[in-house]
């Protein structure tokens, strides 16, 4: 389950970070969420709209002190969109953006590094979980093993008792039936008349 919501967040915001961002209509703070536009850059971009709409890219770039075509290519390869638009040839500045990004994927690894430790710690109490559920059950096992031995051996002690009671009763009932039979020839012979 946390798995899942680990990689909705994952998804969730990779899409965010390559969403286009409309420079016509993004606030301050959804220009400062784009890589490599600062507060002062936001700032100004915000004060320039205040005059009008920017028209095109070149607009953009002629309006906003300390933009040049090679910031506003980042900018585009960022996700930022004149009137949605990407700058023609952002495609070209990207490769230079790219030798920048290594500090910002060197980052991203760190982070990536830093969430599995996280999942993994997460996930410990669902393994702890599952090993107790299964040292539960080994043992819920072995008692109910342990159990039918026990009633198994007390049902063989009881038969076995039974038994021995049954053989002992019909011993008895032997002896008793033989001296009865010894009995009637000496009580016929009493009973007999003396001659």
């Amino acid at each position: 389950m946390l798995k899942k919501i680990l990689a909705i967040l994952v998804m969730l915001y990779a899409s965010l970070s390559f969403a286009a961002v409309e420079v016509n209509k993004a606030t301050a703070a959804e220009l400062d969420a784009l890589k490599g536009i600062g507060p002062g850059i936001s700032n100004r971009i915000v004060d320039e709209r205040k005059k009008g709409d920017f028209k095109d890219w070149n607009d953009f770039i002629s309006r906003v002190k300390g933009v040049g075509e090679i910031t506003a290519g980042k900018f585009s390869a960022e996700g930022l969109t004149v009137n949605g638009t990407s700058m023609k040839g952002a495609a070209a500045a990207a490769p230079a953006a790219k030798k920048d990004d290594k500090p910002a994927a060197k980052a991203d690894d760190k982070k990536a590094d830093m969430a599995k430790p996280a999942a993994a710690v997460a996930s410990a109490p669902a393994a702890k979980d599952d090993k107790k559920d299964a040292k539960a059950e080994a043992k819920a096992k072995k008692d109910a093993d342990k159990k039918a031995k026990e009633e198994a051996a007390a049902k063989k002690a009881e038969d076995a008792k039974a038994k021995k009671e049954a053989d002992k009763k019909a011993k008895d009932d032997a002896k008793k039936a033989k001296a009865a039979d010894a009995a009637k020839p000496a009580a016929s012979a009493a009973s007999a008349p003396k001659k």
